[in-house]
């Protein structure tokens, strides 16, 4: 149906809890890295929780970043924090080519696990954590922290309601300076380095987010000499027809923003469309700015807290998946992402 462009459309309200009203768990972290300091400092200021230990293949790694943020414990290995008898749940914040061998070991100790995006290297290496967890009936969610933030809950909510008409394209990319002089990971092919699984996850996680399952994926791409992607260009088409133009890259700074655009309107997510700070505008078919809603809060730190207080929420209620993050999307991103790999020429040693 067609509305008259005069219609006074209206973004709803987010639904999204406070974090601080979530229940309190006991975390340990599993590898003191860059997003593992993000992480502490989001459940200290944010939610009621508390991490309790820290664990690293250095103890004194794992000390030095006790002593920073006031943690009890800190191990000198991995098999010690999940053998913590006090630790209720594991955040897994090593690089992605130790996720599926850090959530199995968190799991097969019998602690519940949040692993950092990308999930696994390998949508093959995704179903070995989740038939794992599900196998001892333990909760696993993937930490994609933007899918748990305000923001984004305008964004599902607006899709649900057909509030902007039928979908039409979907636009979003992240770019970011971090080759050739970034962190080694980003490198490295046995560190699961490249564009892709690092910066791309959050277009590909966007897009599906908007369009569910894609029917068709094409790719192109360029690779450093190591053979992992710099900069990688990629079309989706969802189930009802609607193309997403994804882009990444790892070479360059881009605006790193999101469109999201229906027969009847758009919305605009400006100033990093994954993060925080986000801004949302609902654009008509004129052009006109109808409504905005700046970003709630300025700082990574904050918006980690919305991640952390729902695995919370999950855990309390006996939940296995986190409604805003099912297995079945962490899935889906995973296969987009190895079908991605696979046009580009992107291989991963042992693959």
């Amino acid at each position: 149906m067609t509305l008259p462009i005069d219609v006074q459309l209206q973004l709803p309200e987010p639904r999204t809890p406070d974090p601080h009203e979530a229940p309190a768990i006991r975390w340990g972290i599993l590898g003191p890295g860059g997003i593992a300091h993000t992480f502490a400092d989001a459940v200290a200021v944010g939610t009621a929780s508390s991490v309790v230990a820290v664990g690293s293949r250095s103890r004194e790694r794992a000390q030095d970043f006790a002593d920073e943020f006031e943690i009890g414990r800190a191990y000198g290995s991995y098999e010690e924090l999940v053998d913590d008898p006090d630790v209720d749940a594991v955040y897994v914040a090593s690089p992605h080519s130790e996720h599926r061998n850090h959530a199995l070991l968190a799991l097969e100790a019998g602690k519940p696990v949040l692993v950092e995006k990308a999930f696994t290297r390998s949508a093959a290496e995704a179903r070995e954590v989740l038939a794992a967890a599900e196998s001892r009936d333990l909760l696993v969610v993937e930490a994609m922290w933007s899918r748990f933030l305000p923001h984004y809950d305008v964004v599902r909510h607006v899709v649900e309601t057909g509030l902007i008409g039928d979908l039409v394209a979907v636009f979003a990319d992240h770019g970011q300076r971090l080759y050739p002089d970034g962190p080694l990971r980003l490198s490295q092919p046995e560190l699961a380095g490249g564009a892709l699984l690092d910066l791309g996850v959050y277009p590909v996680s966007f897009a599906d987010l908007v369009l569910g399952a894609p029917s068709s994926v094409q790719a192109v791409g360029g690779l450093t000499d190591l053979g992992v992607d710099a900069t990688t260009t990629i079309t989706v088409t969802g189930a009802s027809g609607a193309h997403g133009a994804l882009s990444c890259t790892m070479a360059a700074v881009t605006p790193c923003s999101a469109v999201v655009a229906g027969t009847e309107a758009r919305l605009e997510l400006s100033g990093t469309f994954y993060a925080p700070g986000s801004t949302i505008r609902l654009v008509n078919r004129v052009g006109e700015v109808i409504d905005e809603r700046p970003g709630g809060l300025a700082d990574d730190v904050r918006g980690f807290s919305y991640e952390a207080a729902e695995f919370a929420r999950c855990l309390v209620a006996g939940e296995r998946e986190s409604p805003l993050m099912p297995h079945a999307t962490t899935l889906r991103v995973m296969e987009t992402m190895d079908e991605v790999r696979r046009q580009v020429g992107v291989l991963y040693p042992g693959e």
